[in-house]
């Protein structure tokens, strides 16, 4: 067992090297100060002190707002903001008429508050007020937001229920058109990327019935057309892979799904179809499968031939089938929908 002295010195070595290190990380600052002073650029002085660029850039916001004071305090938390008794306002009135550049921001609070602040001071602002920058989603004109609530308080819930409690089987049905040109995305970089764009005007097409609980796939794929014909034999393979169960089918209002031969044929074989209220996607669960398939394969790739563009989405799809991307589709199939009923709309 180490002895009290013993501890008490290694304590004592322990709080020197605290006191060393805090003293040479506030002697850098200072010699940032002095290297400013004479000229030096921010790059040079970031060698110098064998630092980073960005905390070059820190120590000189902090010198900026505070002074030498500020730049020898660690941990400098920085002085209350002006615009903090504005906050709950100015966040109301921002999210109520929302703006999209930091430089309309900048423009909304000065005319408020008549405090006018730098667009690196409105950001912070912005995001302790919980306000980011939010892809704004779109509603169809001609959707019916209370019968789309409707259909999913009066049909689709309970349906949910009974597919949960192993009493239907319960099936999402969609086609996606995939056209071989280049789906364009996000890329963090220096410079803006480029990827090549395939010229040709090819599709793959895939007819798909995605199950509610389970998440398995069946699929019919071409490169000509979903007709109803191809829907009449999806319906002919869900009786083949769900023998002897009750099999409940949603699916949009496209013609070539609701026509006659369609219906007839789900009569005959026993499906019950479930069609959606009209302009109402958010209600398809497939729908969330198309995106993570765009995602994988498809966003800022480049496909030299068409043969390999549809074998990277069919190998997406196979994968799909076999229990592949379960942490994604976990999360990514919940059975919650989006509901516009209370959402807000900008005008």
């Amino acid at each position: 067992m180490p002895t009290h002295s013993f501890c008490e010195e290694i304590g004592r070595q322990a709080w020197e090297k605290c006191c060393a290190l805090h003293f040479w990380k506030i002697f850098q600052r200072m010699l940032f100060v002095k290297l400013k002073a004479k000229g030096y650029p921010n790059s040079l002085i970031a060698d110098i002190l064998s630092v980073s660029i960005t905390t070059i850039y820190n120590w000189l916001l902090i010198f900026r707002e505070g002074g030498l004071e500020a730049l020898a305090t660690l941990h400098y938390k920085g002085q209350p903001s002006a615009l903090n008794p504005y906050s709950e306002q100015l966040a109301l009135d921002l999210d109520d008429k929302p703006v999209a550049t930091l430089k309309e921001a900048q423009d909304r609070i000065a005319k408020a508050t008549g405090l006018r602040r730098s667009l690196t001071q409105i950001r912070a602002f912005l995001q302790r007020n919980k306000l980011k920058r939010r892809k704004v989603g779109q509603i169809p004109s001609k959707a019916n937001m209370e019968a789309q609530e409707r259909f999913h308080k009066e049909q689709l819930q309970p349906l949910i229920k009974q597919a949960k409690e192993r009493r239907i089987r319960l099936l999402f049905m969609d086609a996606a058109h995939f056209v071989h040109l280049p789906f364009l995305g996000y890329l963090y970089g220096w410079t803006r990327k480029f990827i090549r764009s395939a010229s040709g005007r090819q599709r793959f097409n895939v007819l798909a019935a995605l199950d509610a609980i389970s998440h398995t796939l069946t699929t019919i794929c071409n490169e000509s057309y979903i007709t109803a014909t191809t829907v009449c034999q999806l319906l002919g393979l869900l009786v083949k892979q769900y023998a002897d169960e009750t099999i409940y089918v949603i699916l949009d209002n496209a013609r070539y799904q609701r026509c006659f031969l369609v219906q007839e044929t789900a009569k005959t074989l026993g499906i019950h179809l479930v069609f959606l209220e009209p302009y109402s996607p958010n209600f398809n669960l497939i729908e969330r499968l198309w995106r993570l398939v765009r995602k994988e394969v498809l966003y800022n790739k480049f496909y030299s031939t068409f043969a390999i563009f549809r074998q990277s989405i069919t190998t997406c799809l196979e994968k799909v089938a076999h229990g592949g991307y379960a942490e994604e589709l976990h999360s990514l199939l919940t059975l919650q929908f989006q509901s516009f009923t209370n959402s807000k709309i900008n005008p």
